[in-house]
């Protein structure tokens, strides 16, 4: 079995001093995982959340970072939380750890909830920053409510993405959040569908194939989007899922049911290839 040693850290990004916690396997790694936690949470309760599942991707060290008081200042111009008002740059953050922790490997994002919609912004903003992103629970803001230029240059990135049909928070057929959740998360407008997002960065990537669904069990259903010479997209949907991250880890009820049939973890590790 893989050991892994912790690190935390704090790193000058942004005019601010900035945490993260590092977990890197004993024997040497390949590459870096950036992740971000969903709003509420800190790098240390993310990963307790997780039950340190990030932890066991294969030839992987993953960083937790903290974001500015328990949130993101991510894609969505609604947003209304403590980093948007504040102006945080997460942007700059991400950066800075890449640099340092990345040290010439590979760096790759996955985010949870509002940490998805910050994997949303790097994607757009700062593609040159990761390798490829993972969204959970999360979906491209509408147009009409997406904080960054349409201008800016496309620089396609394989995306993975994972979305329960029953999300309380985020629901996976779009819209605004629930009146209750635009009140306690202070995020406001539309988002994408799940399948429209998945379409969107097949868009980007310049997929015109069409995509392929398989039930792989009675909870899960996968959508690829994929054709020779482009950066492939792959949505899983799962059926009856809450506001989750399917594994072996439950989340509280309150967030809706979790599979079991879908390991997030393994799942970012086959798609992008680890």
């Amino acid at each position: 079995m893989t050991t892994v040693q912790l690190r935390h850290g704090t790193i000058e990004a942004g005019g601010r001093t900035r945490a993260y916690t590092l977990a890197a396997p004993t024997g040497g790694f390949d590459r870096l995982l950036l992740a971000f936690h969903g709003s509420g949470l800190d790098a240390d309760r993310f990963r307790s959340f997780t039950r340190n599942t990030f932890d066991t991707v294969p030839g992987t060290a993953v960083a937790y970072l903290d974001g500015f008081k328990g949130n993101w200042n991510d894609a969505r111009l609604g947003s209304r939380f403590p980093a948007r008002r504040a102006n945080i740059d997460d942007v700059a953050f991400t950066a800075a750890v890449a640099a340092r922790l990345g040290e010439g490997r590979p760096v790759y994002a996955a985010g949870y909830s509002n940490g998805g919609g910050m994997v949303i912004r790097l994607l757009h903003e700062r593609p040159d920053l990761i390798a490829g992103g993972a969204i959970i629970a999360a979906g491209q803001p509408a147009p009409d409510n997406f904080l960054l230029s349409p201008d800016l240059p496309v620089v396609p990135r394989p995306v993975l993405l994972i979305h329960g049909t029953r999300d309380p928070i985020v629901p996976y057929q779009g819209g605004p959040l629930p009146v209750w959740a635009r009140y306690v998360f202070r995020a406001h407008g539309a988002l994408l569908s799940a399948p429209d997002t998945a379409a969107y960065f097949a868009a980007r990537n310049g997929i015109t194939a069409a995509p392929v669904t398989s039930t792989l069990t009675a909870e899960v259903s996968r959508t690829d989007f994929h054709q020779p010479g482009r950066e492939p997209v792959r949505l899983f949907t799962v059926h009856g899922g809450g506001h989750t991250i399917p594994g072996p880890v439950p989340s509280p009820a309150v967030m809706g049911r979790t599979t079991t049939d879908l390991h997030t973890t393994a799942a970012i590790a086959d798609f992008f290839g680890f």
